[in-house]
């Protein structure tokens, strides 16, 4: 049960989303708690905890905070990570994103799969940087990784 079964945003302190990137959000959730792959490692010659896990992402000290418990709600991990190396993958992609919610409403669908695909390599960059910044942390999987990509984004103070 390597995975996340439970996952709270503690978004407090953070101005209200747009209703848009709130439906990504919603989204990146749902496809989140029905699909993932989250392992911890062992630290200091333990074994690896046991899941499924419940995560809660927050924003402590202008930091990203990946607060991670059982099910049962003991705590076996939080690590801090700086935004600093998201931030250009969170400014580009949502400068797309409003490309292309923009695109939705007035051109034709050859225009608007044009911006998606961009879309999408942007945000599989965003999460290969969360990858990178949660090795030795946490190992996740491509598609759990986008997902929590998109609730990076809507947690990074400065967009």
């Amino acid at each position: 049960m390597a995975r996340i079964t439970r996952l709270e945003i503690d978004d407090s302190g953070l101005p209200a989303p747009a209703p848009e990137i709130e439906q990504e959000r919603r989204v990146a959730v749902f496809d989140l708690l029905e699909d993932n792959s989250f392992t911890l490692p062992g630290r200091d010659g333990a074994p690896p905890p046991e899941g499924p896990f419940a995560l809660t992402l927050a924003v402590r000290d202008g930091r990203l905070v990946f607060d991670t418990a059982t099910e049962a709600g003991e705590k076996v991990a939080e690590f801090h990570l700086s935004f600093g190396p998201f931030r250009q993958a969170v400014k580009d992609y949502f400068q797309i994103c409003a490309s292309y919610f923009d695109a939705v409403k007035k051109l034709p669908p050859s225009q608007i799969e044009a911006i998606d695909m961009a879309r999408r390599g942007i945000h599989n960059e965003g999460a290969r940087i969360l990858q990178e910044r949660l090795e030795g942390k946490a190992e996740l999987d491509i598609d759990t990784a986008r997902r929590l990509f998109t609730l990076v984004c809507v947690l990074t103070p400065v967009k």
